[in-house]
C-alpha cells in the first residue's frame, strides 16, 4: 500500500495550492479518504474527508476555502486550497482507514499514511 502526496509549496497569504495524493496497492475507491495536517509544535488534525460516494466533511477552520475531491479512475485524491492563511502552514498528509467503507474522524482508525507534503504560507 502506498499513498504519495504532491503539490505542496510556498505561497503568499490569499493564494492557492492544489494537493494531490496517488494511491496504489489497494482499491482506494472503496475507502473513505482524508487529508490531515500537522503544524510545528501542534498535534496532527483532520482537514477534510470524502466517502466512497463522494460526500465530504471539513474542519471548521477550512470550510469555504478548501475542497476535497477524488478521481477513482486515477486512484487519486485532491485538496484544492484557496484563500490560504498563515495558519494553514503545515505538513499535509493523505490517509486511508484500515477498513473499506468505514468512515471515522478518529486518527486511530487510520491504517495508511502518505509521507506528507509541506505547505508554507507567508503573511
Amino acid at each position: 500500500v502506498q499513498l504519495v502526496e504532491s503539490g505542496g509549496g510556498s505561497v503568499q497569504a490569499g493564494g492557492s495550492l492544489r494537493l494531490s495524493c496517488v494511491t496504489s496497492g489497494f482499491t482506494s475507491s472503496r475507502y473513505c479518504m482524508g487529508w490531515f495536517r500537522q503544524a510545528p509544535g501542534k498535534e496532527r488534525e483532520g482537514v477534510a474527508n470524502i466517502t466512497p460516494g463522494g460526500s465530504t466533511r471539513y474542519a471548521d477552520s477550512v470550510k469555504g476555502r478548501f475542497s476535497i475531491t477524488r478521481d477513482n479512475a486515477k486512484n487519486a485524491l485532491y485538496l484544492q486550497m484557496d484563500s490560504l492563511k498563515y495558519e494553514d502552514t503545515a505538513m499535509y498528509y493523505c490517509a486511508a482507514p484500515r477498513r473499506a467503507y468505514f468512515c471515522s474522524p478518529s486518527q486511530a482508525d487510520i491504517g495508511n499514511w502518505g509521507q506528507g507534503t509541506q505547505v508554507t504560507v507567508s503573511s
